[in-house]
């Protein structure tokens, strides 16, 4: 099979790195890549918001299935535009997509087909939502979103009216996030643990995916501002058979069938943010694509065909596929560069990857970086996953943390508490 990878993050260096494991793949092609993912793919260099220029590539290379990364390009529309080429395509179309792609799609979609999440409400004027922050009604905390995409830095939390104020202006009125900010939505801030789940549909078969658990606060302890995610865990106790089950028949299986009904049928990748409450598992976001840092943790320890997955998927035929996972753990540690997730310092020589590669039991996903020489140099915000699956979550903290300790680039900072929550919650009682 000959695969096209759409994207240039870790989430993209994963998904060639899996793919690349399958005997079934002569090649990988990757549309923009990075230099790590250049190691093991053909980068070439159209961005993935580029479509007619994606669409030319699939059709001079005869893709024969197309995996998109990042949402962006699923919002605008690649999946309508690929899939009369005849090349299988993995991802939503553009009006499947707007569970990602607006706020208040999705949150008015989970109210027409009853799925938990918070109450809401809409705002189209700032001024309106302004005067609403003031009431001595609002149950603060809350949480001010904007509508559309923002590179997962549009939801605040707010604790106070004066923040609630700063973030509806930083939105609306100061346009930090463009039209994404045309619209917001206020809702309640849910208390409880978050975790990630993520399944495969082909629009009728649903096929779920290991839990996750992102870390998205640039800080330990969960503070600082959000960022695109600072590392996430995998292990198979974040869920649970029973509220595993229970997510598939609250979430999942009215997601997917509501999609069907409005005549948007979903296929690809559905991921379901939640916060685990004592009410039961509440819906916080739907991403449509798979999670970033989530795939870091998630691809490595699903032990089937990735590229036979895929196929199956794009055929309409995921029910006879059987995916078979690792039942250990994984952990990815995002390396990020001074000034994340503000401005941020380029051009900083990486050292010690080859040292931390020499571990088995390690993988590392390059995110922004480029190639200057015989050297890797820093290029993006998030610069590297460092990613470390072992028996258990706390093996697999102590060896993602060995791996880092041996990485350098001047500015480079991290969380040092990825997995924490895990470990102390093992030792507890389950919140529901």
């Amino acid at each position: 099979m000959r695969v096209l990878v759409v994207g240039s993050g870790g989430r993209e260096h994963a998904l060639v790195w899996k793919l690349k494991q399958s005997p079934r793949v002569r090649v990988v092609f990757c549309a923009p890549g990075n230099a790590g993912i250049a190691r093991s793919a053909r980068c070439v260099p159209v961005r993935p918001d580029d479509t007619q220029a994606l669409c030319d590539l699939v059709k001079k290379e005869k893709i024969d299935f197309v995996l998109v990364g990042p949402e962006a390009p699923l919002a605008s529309g690649l999946v309508n535009a690929l899939k009369p080429l005849g090349a299988g395509v993995l991802g939503p179309t553009r009006e499947a997509a707007q569970l990602e792609s607006s706020k208040v799609f999705a949150k008015d979609f989970m109210a027409r087909h009853k799925v938990p999440t918070a109450p809401y409400t809409v705002y189209q004027d700032p001024q309106i939502a302004l005067a609403y922050l003031g009431s001595s009604e609002t149950p603060y905390p809350i949480v001010v979103k904007a509508d559309g995409l923002a590179a997962g830095k549009g939801v605040i939390v707010a604790r106070d009216a004066d923040e609630a104020r700063d973030a509806v202006t930083r939105i609306m009125i100061n346009r930090e996030f463009g039209e994404a900010g045309d619209r917001i939505v206020i809702e309640e801030c849910l208390q409880g643990v978050e975790a990630s789940y993520i399944v495969f549909t082909d629009g009728e078969t649903i096929l779920p995916a290991v839990a996750a658990r992102d870390h998205k606060a640039a800080f330990d302890n969960d503070s600082g501002p959000n960022t695109g995610g600072m590392g996430a865990y995998s292990t198979n106790d974040i869920l649970g058979p029973e509220l595993e089950s229970d997510v598939l028949k609250r979430v999942i299986r009215p997601v997917i069938s509501g999609m069907k009904e409005e005549g948007f049928p979903f296929q690809g990748i559905l991921y379901a943010g939640l916060m685990l409450t004592s009410r039961g598992p509440q819906v916080l976001e739907f991403n449509v694509r798979m999670g970033d840092p989530e795939g870091q943790v998630i691809l490595p320890r699903l032990r089937s065909d990735f590229a036979g997955l895929c196929e199956a998927l794009c055929q309409g035929r995921l029910k006879e596929y059987n995916a078979e996972w690792d039942d250990g753990a994984a952990v990815c540690v995002v390396l990020a560069s001074g000034g994340y997730p503000g401005p941020y310092l380029k051009g900083k020589v990486i050292t010690g990857l080859k040292m931390a590669e020499e571990d088995r039991r390690v993988a590392i996903f390059h995110a922004g970086t480029r190639a200057e020489g015989d050297n890797f140099v820093t290029e993006g915000g998030r610069v590297l996953g460092v990613t470390a699956t072992e028996k258990d979550l706390a093996s697999a903290v102590m060896v993602a943390y060995e791996a880092v300790n041996k990485i350098h680039f001047e500015g480079m900072h991290h969380r040092r508490d990825i997995g924490a929550k895990g470990l102390k919650a093992s030792m507890e009682e389950p919140l529901v």
